[in-house]
């Protein structure tokens, strides 16, 4: 057998790649046998200015490795509601005995106290670098850099991708057209620590409690998202209360906007030493902000099995574990986003959806097992 350099190398320092990275060490791993490989410098992903839902669950993730707390606002509620019909469901932290159901962090801020702890791991950060190509072999993975230098690795987890980059702009599918604008508004009454999932005819808006306001994710048709991209601030914050209602007053203030199409991505590859996490394997659309919280479930569970076996075999076991969590997740915001993407506004499958939200909020057992998907996932 080939010496390798390093035991795994972990492509893309984002937050669930750098988890990943401090769940191994921490699990007896060696810091030293761990390249974390990522193309920006720790002040680009530091200066990353997006907001990232983190999941109750997902903090506790954080607290394992100690990156727990980073600065965020917690949420106390989840208001989920159809635009215009009856039927919504409130879901409380109270019910669950929690100090809050989620966070809303930056994402330049959780990066920097993950990028800290893993300085102080010991863990090799190989920055800014570029991996031009891989290849596998029978016993390990040689990566190459843009810079002609290369490693190799036992093992190579692809942490990077997602709907924003340009490799998964290309393997993206778009069976259905949406696009998400993004912005932090501010409104003149604002419920503390209540976020907002409205599903609108084109579909879903969502408030997420930040600093003096809301951030804001609103997906819309191409189309309608381009128009209200052209808008001056005042004439965009009218039809974004039109859009959403009068629950958080009017909206006063917005920062800059930005839009990202959306699409589906899950075709989480595994080979013999090669396996993909977070967004790499699972770009999924951000109604219920669940694709950052799927990623660092899919860390815990590799750190688990590569701790003690580092073989071709661990990562089979990997695919197999997260297949229920993967599938149920991808399931439940795929078929949300078809339901608006694809059909009119005030269709008969859109209205049904308003009578499941007051159905829910009346059965007990169904919403908690909402809650508990949104928050800690499938157990298996």
């Amino acid at each position: 057998m080939t010496a390798s350099d390093y035991d795994i190398a972990i492509c893309g320092a984002g937050p669930v790649g750098l988890t990943q990275a401090l769940l191994l060490a921490r699990r007896g791993l060696p810091a030293s046998r761990i390249a974390l490989i990522d193309a920006k410098t720790a002040e680009q992903a530091a200066a990353d200015p997006r907001s990232i839902a983190l999941s109750y669950g997902s903090r506790q993730i954080l607290e394992s490795i100690d990156c727990w707390p980073v600065a965020a606002d917690p949420i106390h509620q989840i208001h989920v509601s159809r635009r215009g019909h009856f039927g919504r469901t409130l879901i409380d932290r109270d019910t669950y005995g929690l100090p809050a159901l989620g966070y809303v962090a930056r994402y330049g801020a959780l990066v920097s106290a993950l990028a800290a702890e893993a300085g102080k791991s010991g863990i090799a950060v190989l920055r800014p670098m570029h991996v031009s190509s891989s290849t596998e072999r029978a016993d390990q993975v040689e990566l190459l850099f843009a810079d002609g230098r290369s490693i190799s690795a036992g093992i190579m987890a692809q942490a990077e991708g997602g709907v924003f980059s340009e490799q998964a702009a290309k393997s993206t599918r778009r069976d259905y057209e949406q696009t998400a604008i993004i912005a932090h508004v501010t409104s003149t009454a604002p419920v503390s620590h209540r976020a907002f999932e409205r599903f609108t005819d084109e579909g879903p808006l969502a408030l997420l409690p930040q600093e003096d306001g809301y951030a804001m994710v609103w997906c819309v048709r191409p189309e309608t998202a381009a128009r209200l991209q052209a808008l001056p601030d005042p004439a965009f914050l009218a039809e974004l209360g039109d859009a959403f209602g009068t629950r958080v007053g009017t909206f006063s203030k917005i920062s800059p906007r930005a839009v990202y199409p959306l699409g589906l991505n899950a075709q989480p590859a595994v080979t013999a030493r090669t396996v993909a996490i977070g967004n790499a394997a699972q770009t999924l659309h951000p109604v219920a902000g669940q694709g950052l919280n799927l990623g660092m479930r899919d860390a815990v569970i590799l750190a688990r099995l590569l701790a003690g076996d580092l073989s071709s075999s661990a990562l089979q076991r990997f695919a197999a574990e997260r297949h229920a969590d993967r599938s149920l997740t991808i399931r439940l915001t795929d078929a949300m986003a078809r339901l608006f993407a694809n059909t009119g506004g005030g269709s008969f499958s859109q209205g049904m959806l308003g009578l499941s939200l007051g159905a829910l909020d009346l059965v007990d057992p169904a919403k908690k097992l909402l809650a508990e998907q949104m928050m800690f996932g499938r157990r298996s």
